[in-house]
Parts: structure tokens; sequence; C-alpha cells
């Protein structure tokens, strides 16, 4: 089971969007890369909601101490720090205001529907099926690391400070990533089980593939996002 799902993850994963190989390769202008960070801020908010759906699915005091650190993770313990807070100083580094963000002002409907869908996915699913629709975690140290590698050479003109989102993820999301794949595979134990769980991830692959084909669409974005 484990193997199938870690190659369902590698096979589907975002990584392999064009959009996301033009990013790598450095062939994305300004305002693309403003029209992403603005809409995957959309998906940075839905991260903690999804979360705070999951715990309250989870069996034991254990498993609910251990997720809530995704939460934390991005809402922070206090003020100005967590993942959020470091998306939106990726924000101000490709020259969009903490305000544009926050308002959502340049999110695309296609975006909205993705994200929207996958909260609700993890609301209405069982703890299985929310837990392992999290496993798009096990490629997310690599794509972060893609990016640490390829931001500074390809847009210099982003300050490094606006990397560390980045550089927060590949720790944790090799925690997580292991974590999640842990309990899926104790908790499948049927057929029907572990077939729920692979179109799980399928569901996740499709949402994160989603979201990039609307901002690609968009080109430059609303109003050349500037």
């Amino acid at each position: 089971m484990e193997l199938r799902l870690r190659s369902l993850v590698a096979a589907r994963y975002h990584d392999r969007h064009p959009f996301n190989q033009r990013m790598h390769r450095g062939e994305l202008g300004p305002a693309e890369l403003r029209t992403w960070v603005a809409n995957r801020f959309y998906y940075q908010c839905g991260i903690p909601v999804k979360d705070a759906l999951i715990l309250s699915k989870l069996p034991s005091p254990a498993h609910r101490r251990s997720w809530i650190r995704r939460i934390q993770d991005h809402d922070g313990t206090t003020d100005g720090e967590g993942g959020l807070e470091r998306w939106l100083r990726l924000g101000d580094a490709v020259g969009l205001s903490r305000e544009e963000l926050t308002s959502h002002r340049h999110l695309l409907p296609g975006v909205r529907l993705a994200v929207d869908g996958y909260v609700n996915f993890c609301r209405n699913k069982s703890a299985l099926e929310a837990v392992a629709s999290s496993l798009t975690e096990l490629c997310a140290p690599s794509i972060m690391l893609t990016r640490l590698d390829t931001f500074p050479v390809h847009y210099p003109w982003i300050e490094a400070d606006g990397l560390a989102y980045f550089q927060s993820r590949v720790p944790q999301g090799r925690r997580d990533g292991s974590e999640a794949l842990s309990w899926v595979t104790q908790w499948a134990t049927t057929r029907e089980q572990q077939q729920q769980a692979l179109d799980a991830v399928s569901f996740k692959c499709e949402v994160l593939w989603s979201l990039l084909d609307s901002v690609q669409g968009a080109g430059t974005g609303p109003e050349d996002v500037r």
C-alpha cells in the first residue's frame, strides 16, 4: 500500500505541471509570479482550516496533539510568525501589498473553486480519506528545494527573505508526509479503505493541478497584477 501511495503522488504531483516547470526554468515574468503568489495565498489560507476539520475527526488525543502542529505551522503561535506570515513576506518580496493578498483581490474563480472543494472534502469525508489527501506532502520537500535552488538564479529581484516559506516547508513536509503515510497505511486495512485512500490522493493532486491551470490560463492576471 505504501508503494502504491508513493507512486501515485510521484506520478501526479503538480511539479509536473507546465506552469511549475516554466517557473523552475526561469521563464515566468514578474506579473505571472505575482498572479501565482496572490492565488496560492488563498490555498495557504485554506490549509489551517482543512487541518482543523481533520483534527476534529481524529480518533485519539495522541493523534490530535500531533496534528495540531500543522495548524500552528501555518497560523503560528503568535502574531508575526507561521507559514501564512512567511507567504505574506513572499508577497512583499514580489511587489504585492499585504492588503492585496489578504483581501484576495486577485483571486481567480477556478482557484476559489479548487481550494473550497478541497476544504469541503476534508469537512465531509472520513478521517482516513482526509488524512490521505494530505499525502502530497511526500513530494513537497523536493519542490521546495527546487525553488530554493532556482529562484535566486532566475529571479534575483526577489529578496531572499521572501523565500523563507520554502525553507520552512522542507523539514515540515518531511515530518508531515511521513506521519500521514504511517497513519493511512495503519488504517487502510481493507481493499475498500485502500481504494478510498488512493482516490483521496488523486483528488488532492487534481486540486493542485486545477489551481495551476487557472493561474496559467490567466496569463499575467487580472489588471496585469502589477
